[in-house]
């Protein structure tokens, strides 16, 4: 279950384009721009985005868009967790306090990239275990601070004292200000990564307040914000654009599912997902790690019955291309 992202050349050259001729990117989406969401998610004391931020935004009334059958016609597949009860599964979540030491992180992609120094600690878990090959994330949520430090690609050097990784991003929670247009983040999209998890503790609570992420094996050169950054050379039309918003239909029947599948199957009606990354089509992260004790996997395993044609896209703003 890994997510596939382009290698460093490809995404270069991506993110090179990215840079032409794009409108700029808003400081913020204002709160007339969106609907309320009754509680936004707090995650260890950390409020996850103001209310009105596009992730805490109830899309269950949102107008379908025009191309929505086009898009889902071009997305073979059904839905699939891509976490479990393996913890080399999902995206593990480094919560520290306020007065974590900060170290050093040297990037690849400097110039998309928020300079370190990054409050990793020595012992942070890594997306796929130390050992992995994969996309190698490292999610850090600074308590106190109320701050996302979010990494790619990331190796820790000599026992955690400083780092190197694709790139980074950093996120201060208490703002819906978007990165700048052309800019990736630790995802494909220029998304941050911890807000659009399917986290074990609001899975046991009974209820998800925030949209989810999903990634598709192919997409179109072009973003939707909140999304800042694309990772195609395809101007296919019915290809997902970055930022592009899914929702499971509201005449899908879920009255059947139970359990962990039952809680996020509502949510996908409430909430919907963000196109996020290249990837296997309908993969949805979770939290891995530590908290993949959390999970059952039969529980979920009853989403994988849940076909790509359960959903519709919404229209939520327009298409952000190159010139």
């Amino acid at each position: 279950m890994i997510r596939t992202r382009m290698s460093f050349p490809a995404l270069a050259l991506l993110a090179s384009c990215a840079h032409m001729s794009l409108p700029p990117a808003p400081q913020s989406f204002a709160a007339a721009d969106v609907q309320r969401a009754t509680q936004p998610p707090v995650v260890d004391g950390c409020q996850i985005f103001p209310a009105n931020n596009p992730y805490n935004t109830d899309i269950s009334k949102y107008p379908v868009d025009p191309l929505s059958s086009q898009y889902i016609a071009a997305l073979p597949g059904n839905l699939h967790p891509d976490f479990g009860q393996n913890p080399d599964w999902g995206f593990p979540i480094n919560v520290v306090p306020a007065d974590q030491p900060k170290v050093p992180v040297r990037f690849y992609y400097r110039g998309q990239s928020n300079r370190g120094p990054y409050p990793i600690p020595p012992n942070a878990q890594i997306e796929g275990g130390r050992h992995s090959k994969g996309d190698r994330h490292v999610l850090v949520l600074q308590k106190g601070t109320c701050k996302l430090y979010e990494m790619w690609a990331a190796y820790p050097l000599d026992g955690g004292k400083s780092w190197r990784a694709g790139s980074g991003a950093i996120f201060p929670l208490n703002t819906n200000k978007l990165r700048p247009n052309g800019w990736t983040s630790a995802e494909a999209a220029g998304l941050p990564i911890t807000p659009g998890l399917v986290k074990c503790a609001e899975v046991q609570a009974g209820v998800i307040d925030h949209a989810l992420q999903v990634t598709f094996n192919e997409t179109q050169a072009g973003y939707i914000h909140p999304a800042t950054h694309f990772a195609s050379d395809s101007r296919a039309k019915d290809l997902p654009p970055m930022g592009l918003r899914f929702r499971l239909k509201a005449s899908y029947d879920i009255s059947h599912m139970t359990g962990q599948a039952h809680v996020i199957a509502v949510a996908m009606k409430k909430y919907g997902m963000f196109v996020a990354q290249n990837g296997s089509n309908w993969y949805f992260p979770g939290e891995g790690g530590r908290a993949s004790k959390c999970w059952s996997n039969n529980d979920l395993d009853q989403l994988k019955s849940v076909p790509g044609t359960a959903f519709e896209v919404v229209k939520t703003g327009r298409i952000l291309r190159k010139s």
